[in-house]
């Protein structure tokens, strides 16, 4: 199928600039949100106690908040709607004293007067383990993005390798900004979302590249914008298919995946959108911009062949006995 049909190259890197300052612009204005409102720390990495509860009607939020504020435990206690007005979610920082076995029997007996429910879930957190949690997941971000950089290297060249990752932190940096301005809480489920979106946008970048590559070799033109563009356009209607498929999936699990999968998902609708971008109009230009020569790559391609000529002449010599 071919969303688009192919009447010639776009000149996309024509207004490559112009896309770099809109990236500049949204990755700046994502840090300033990171750094300055910071990200909101689900139980796994602040540490804490959650506990979810179900009634049978409408939950009461503001008595359930009078009436956890009486008690000294539970003083500061977040609760929220998670899903439904029927369920809520009750969020307390962790403490020794808070922690306990008894947690979710504590609840019951304390919010008893506010109507028939059902403690559904209690999870616990030490503040330490959050912390170790939250290193190892900065972790492994940084090994992924290294080991894509050798990856990349070994597969392509070191130019391939460096504007692929200025497209994943590119992608990284928006999702996180949108992340830390939708106050969504961060989770080990949006540590996976993000190197999903690694994977996803790293994938996008290497089919791009790799038609850059083949336009490279096939292509009589030893200007590079202009190899970047047929190869893009040519591969165009493939990646917004697959982008388009892979946003549909997404949304159905946004929208009807329950409270439970929001955060996954939504951190994958953003990664989707960015990822598909980044490979197009980030990556390609910056390859661009890297210096890559055509004709000495062309070169490089023609002394290759020459030699696995020559190497297939010399086998072919020694099995008929001739050398």
């Amino acid at each position: 199928m071919e969303l688009f049909k192919y009447k010639g190259p776009i000149k996309l890197m024509d207004k490559a600039k112009y896309f770099a300052l809109l990236s500049i612009v949204v990755i700046l204005l994502s840090w300033g949100l990171i750094f300055t409102k910071g990200f909101n720390y689900g139980i796994d990495f602040a540490g804490g106690t959650l506990i979810q509860v179900k009634y049978e009607k409408d939950a009461p939020l503001k008595e359930i908040r009078d009436i956890l504020s009486k008690t000294q435990k539970y003083k500061g206690a977040s609760v929220t709607y998670f899903g439904s007005n029927q369920e809520i979610v009750i969020r307390i920082k962790s403490t020794s004293k808070v922690v306990g076995k008894d947690t979710g029997d504590e609840v019951r007996e304390i919010l008893k007067s506010s109507g028939n429910f059902e403690i559904r879930r209690v999870d616990m957190v030490g503040p330490k383990i959050g912390g170790e949690l939250r290193e190892k997941g900065l972790k492994a971000t940084l090994f992924a993005i290294i080991g894509i950089l050798l990856y990349l290297t070994f597969r392509f060249e070191w130019r391939f390798a460096f504007a692929s990752v200025v497209a994943l932190v590119h992608d990284v940096s928006i999702a996180l900004g949108a992340i830390a301005l939708f106050g969504v809480p961060f989770n080990l489920d949006i540590l996976a979302a993000i190197l999903t979106i690694l994977g996803y946008s790293l994938n996008d970048t290497i089919i791009v590249f790799d038609r850059i590559r083949e336009g490279l070799q096939k292509l009589k033109s030893v200007v590079l914008g202009a190899i970047i563009d047929e190869s893009v356009t040519r591969t165009l209607s493939r990646t917004t298919l697959t982008s388009l498929t892979t946003f549909f999936v997404v949304l159905v699990l946004y929208l009807f995946g329950g409270e439970i999968l929001k955060g996954f998902s939504f951190t994958l609708l953003v990664g989707v959108i960015v990822g598909t971008y980044s490979s197009i109009f980030i990556a390609s230009p910056v390859l661009m911009w890297l210096g890559f020569d055509v004709k000495e790559f062309k070169n490089k391609e023609a002394d290759k062949k020459r030699r696995e000529i020559e190497k297939e002449k010399l086998r072919n010599q020694f099995e008929q006995g001739v050398v």
